[in-house]
């Protein structure tokens, strides 16, 4: 009798609504504390953390149901797969978030920016501000495709170092 082997997308997709539902956690976190417009490095770096974490207990979860073993294939197919669908769910989150809860959200923050760009090329106009403010808004909707594929790059990248350190095959015999 042969033995059920698991399916990575049930992996994928389970672990990555957890991972979208903490990015929202963590989104509302810098709602609430005004942080929200803020690319820092340091919040960049725990979401890099977190999204690491989860890939790392998903692939090895996968592994633990799989009587033990991994190919790398399977640990890529999972963590992509992670970093698509807690993508998906925190770009809904982040179109939430600046449509309907902070509409003025891209004001606010250009807002904030305005000091430091006029800091570092101090012969821009306020009209040549005003001229590249409105080229920013108009494109703002990029911004989600390429997020998407930025997270699935980094779900490839950490599938391949955790699928590299816990891969384990099967005897061939």
């Amino acid at each position: 009798m042969e033995e059920q082997q698991p399916k990575t997308g049930k992996f994928a997709l389970n672990y990555g609504l957890l991972s979208g539902l903490i990015s929202m956690v963590f989104g509302v976190m810098l709602y609430t504390q005004n942080m929200h417009y803020e690319t820092s490095t340091a919040v960049i770096v725990i979401s890099i953390v977190i999204l690491a974490a989860i890939i790392f207990f998903a692939i090895n979860a996968f592994k633990k149901a799989n009587g033990g073993y991994l190919t790398i294939t399977e640990a890529l197919k999972v963590a992509v797969g992670i970093a698509l669908v807690g993508a998906i769910v925190s770009l809904i989150y982040q179109f939430v978030l600046t449509t309907f809860i902070e509409p003025d959200f891209m004001d606010k923050a250009m807002e904030l920016a305005k000091p430091k760009a006029m800091a570092n090329n101090p012969n821009m106009t306020e009209e040549q501000w005003e001229q590249g403010v409105e080229m920013q808004k108009s494109f703002a909707w990029i911004q989600y495709p390429i997020l998407l594929i930025m997270n699935c790059v980094l779900g490839l990248v950490l599938g391949l170092i955790t699928g590299l350190i816990l891969k384990k095959s099967k005897a061939d015999y």
